[in-house]
């Protein structure tokens, strides 16, 4: 019975540290992958290395860490949980509205200010949001990362099981 009870005293809290280094992990592995890809071509419709749209490449390094996304970026800024810029993490996904009213370009949000992504005419590239033409379609971000209210929720999880 008393192992059982440390098992139940412990858990929450290695649960809790997984967690936590996964979420950071995982930003920093997404930013460190999508930038092997700088310099590879742009194809609409595009979804491997061979060459990429926007959506393309965010469902392509998102899913190579075991996060599927839908595939446009209209469903992507649809789904997710809303971020404000100002609170912006790496690996956070920003919308733009280019060529219609709502999304229709996405990157990775890769810190700094900037943003990795697959334009039209440079293929996968990094640009900065205040870039007048970014900061005039700038739309949202969204994240699909662990959050901070993620990692609060867990953290409470945690305190009332102990105090209960």
């Amino acid at each position: 019975m008393k192992r059982g009870l440390k098992v139940l005293i412990v858990l929450p809290f290695l649960l809790f540290h997984h967690i936590h280094t996964f979420a950071a992990t995982n930003e920093e592995g997404i930013v460190s992958f999508s930038k092997k890809f700088l310099g590879t071509p742009y194809k609409w419709g595009g979804t491997t290395p061979r060459g990429f749209d926007c959506s393309g490449f965010v469902t392509y390094v998102y899913r190579s860490f075991g996060i599927h996304l839908p595939r446009t970026a209209e469903e992507q800024y649809e789904k997710g949980k809303k971020v404000e810029r100002s609170n912006l993490n790496e690996g956070d996904l920003v919308f733009f509205a280019t060529y219609k009213a709502t999304a229709s370009h996405t990157g990775i949000y890769i810190g700094g200010n900037k943003f990795i992504h697959a334009s039209s005419k440079k293929g996968v590239t990094i640009s900065d949001l205040d870039e007048s033409y970014w900061e005039n379609r700038y739309l949202g971000a969204r994240r699909y990362l662990f959050d901070e209210d993620s990692v609060a929720l867990l953290k409470r999880f945690s305190y009332n099981y102990l105090t209960w």
